[in-house]
């Protein structure tokens, strides 16, 4: 009898320290500035997309900010910055900096550390990604996309990501700091080394940073 008592504990032990390391530590951000910036006209003359980026890490007020601006909740509803066809959601922002790699967590507007490597190796083919403070990567669920054809699920997230994307370069414009989206990612790679499940799919990564002064 003690014997099972003590495999029984075991096994909630192994399982509870599991799902402890999936979750990760969480880090409350700074309450994101949502008054102020450039306007919109001059910001969408502004924008466009830059390839050299200074090594120095963002503050934590324009992290906080970028990642509200990108997809952060801006109605009591739980609705977004940017379109969900549906109100789906079903993208997730993984970010991979030097410090370590995380996701971010919309509801209580916080980033969840699911590790301390730094993966920046891994976030695709060009230089500047190894040096660049944060890579951002958008995730798709397709289990919330529910109910449409494969191909549907596909067209939806194309369409989705286009509006996160977007919303960061305004977001950078308006800020003076430099981005550019990448499509030419090792996407098999990133799946691995974020360990995601069978039914997520990267579907466009994003370098942010202070432009390169040099």
């Amino acid at each position: 009898m003690k014997k099972n008592i003590l495999i029984v504990l075991l096994i909630v032990l192994a399982l509870y320290g599991r799902s402890f390391a999936q979750t990760g530590q969480r880090i409350t951000l700074e309450e994101p500035r949502k008054t102020g910036g450039m306007p919109l006209m001059e910001a969408l003359d502004n924008r466009q997309s830059i390839r050299s980026f200074s090594r120095d890490e963002l503050s934590s007020q324009d992290l906080s900010n970028l990642l509200w601006s990108a997809f952060g909740i801006n109605r009591e509803d739980g609705r977004r910055t940017a379109p969900s066809a549906r109100n789906w959601q079903p993208f997730d922002i993984y970010l991979i900096m030097a410090d370590g790699w995380y996701v971010y967590e919309p509801t209580d507007h916080s980033l969840i550390r699911l590790g301390e490597e730094d993966l920046r190796e891994y976030a695709g083919g060009q230089d500047f990604v190894r040096t660049a403070p944060v890579n951002l990567f958008y995730v798709s669920d397709y289990e919330r996309i529910s109910a449409v054809r494969p191909e549907m699920r596909e067209l939806h997230s194309a369409t989705d990501v286009g509006f996160i994307a977007q919303n960061v370069y305004l977001f950078c414009a308006s800020e003076g700091l430099a981005t550019v989206v990448r499509g030419a990612i090792d996407r098999d790679m990133l799946h691995e080394v974020l360990n995601l499940r069978p039914e997520q799919r990267v579907i466009l990564g994003q370098t942010v940073g202070y432009p390169d002064s040099r």
